[in-house]
């Protein structure tokens, strides 16, 4: 990372890494309290500053056992505990903090059945999944989240950030939604995609409720925000997180039977319109379409919607296909990622321009890495990783490319 000139580094903390059973009274594992200590000291080191992500994905199993993690209150409690334990030991050196990452992707996992803990009440081609329901448990569960976060938010700024003199937030899916066509049903879908999908815990952040839409269209099977936690959670942030890897096409559908998070918003996405794609499809995977332009709407809309944030881009990234069919030299000669990065950092600057308050950029990822149903076939590395030799480390084209760009020079990456 140094050679690469970068002076920031996102990584998570794994909170069954520091408490195997979950909660303070179950144990702390110093081998684990000790692992991140090295990791932080060498990355200030070297000039670099951590930008820790305190849940990534990993709930510990234990309290999934205990009490169903996320279903359940007492959630937000343990949270509290471990983010305090994570303020006291690395606070110090760690500036930077996002407390969770991504809560709708987590919600897709009571939903849908995708991710863990993989529940859903939904009939084939859903699943297969366990016992669950998906009309109330994605709510449950994103109420939860939103107030552990607000919870350690507030423990951080009360009584850490005056000493420790960090920033606080969490970071969301961000997609941009363009309305399949310019009809007033379509152009409010879009919109309202968005709610469901970000404003749903970004709206209560700086307004201090859940978006009208969501309340309109969900009712009874929303959560409610008790006056005691809209207080809460009401500007509990000092930054937004955006991963931002690709946008859709949105336009406007009927209800679905049975009644469900991802159906409630009456949005339908798709990548083409007219049989033409919204961007440039990867390599690597069939989700991500390049469409650049799509993060600078998308930054202007949060500019306008949620009152001008603080924003760090902290995930960008571009899938490349497995190798398994082409040679090394082929697998490290990425100039179509070295074109993602630079026309997404073009947009962003535009954003900018306008006023948007974008203060950082993190590209996923710096090495090729285990990302989920896709094993080790997908990469999105910097560094290619040479998974029969050792885990070998070879720079691609845009380990090279990279710090010529950040010191405004002309790249030689051959």
């Amino acid at each position: 990372m140094k050679d690469l000139g970068v002076d920031s580094y996102r990584f998570s903390i794994s909170w069954p890494r520091i408490l195997p059973n979950g909660t303070i009274s179950g144990g702390i594992n110093q081998e684990g309290i000790d692992f991140y200590n090295n990791v932080i000291d060498e990355l200030v080191a070297n000039g670099i500053k951590p930008f820790v992500t305190m849940l990534h994905f990993d709930t510990p199993q234990a309290l999934e056992d205990k009490y169903g993690s996320f279903l359940n209150r007492s959630i937000v409690d343990d949270f509290k505990d471990y983010s305090e334990l994570l303020f006291k030991t690395y606070g110090d050196r760690v500036k930077y903090w996002i407390t969770v990452n991504e809560p709708f992707v987590v919600a897709l996992g009571y939903d849908l059945g995708k991710g863990a803990p993989g529940r859903c009440s939904l009939p084939p081609p859903f699943g297969p999944c366990a016992a669950g329901n998906s009309s109330t448990e994605p709510y449950i569960v994103g109420h939860h989240f939103l107030l552990a976060h607000a919870t350690a938010a507030r423990l951080y700024k009360d009584n850490f950030q005056a000493q420790q003199g960090g920033q606080i937030g969490l970071a969301v899916v961000g997609e941009f939604m363009e309305p399949y066509s310019d009809s007033p049903d379509d152009i409010a879908a879009a919109e309202r995609y968005l709610d469901f999908l970000f404003g749903w815990h970004l709206e209560p952040l700086v307004f201090g409720d859940y978006p009208r839409t969501m309340r309109e269209y969900v009712k009874e099977r929303l959560p409610t925000l008790t006056e005691e936690e809209k207080n809460l959670v009401k500007g509990a942030f000092d930054f937004i997180g955006i991963n931002y890897y690709t946008s859709r096409f949105a336009f406007k559908t009927d209800p679905v039977q049975p009644p469900h998070y991802l159906g409630d918003s009456l949005v339908k996405i798709t990548t083409t319109k007219d049989g033409v794609p919204i961007g440039p499809k990867s390599e690597g995977s069939g989700y991500v379409y390049s469409y650049p332009q799509g993060l600078q709407k998308l930054l202007e809309f949060m500019k306008s919607k949620y009152n001008n944030p603080t924003i760090y881009i902290t995930e960008n990234g571009f899938p490349e296909a497995d190798v398994a069919n082409r040679s090394l030299d082929e697998a490290l000669n990425d100039q179509a990622k070295i074109n993602f990065i630079r026309e997404h950092l073009y947009y962003i600057r535009q954003a900018m321009n306008n006023g948007v308050k974008v203060k950082g950029y993190f590209y996923w990822s710096l090495f090729d890495n285990f990302e989920w149903g896709s094993g080790y076939t997908v990469r999105f590395g910097l560094y290619f990783i040479d998974y029969n030799d050792n885990y070998k480390r070879i720079p691609k084209f845009s380990a090279k490319w990279l710090p010529a760009f950040l010191k405004g020079e002309s790249p030689s990456i051959k």
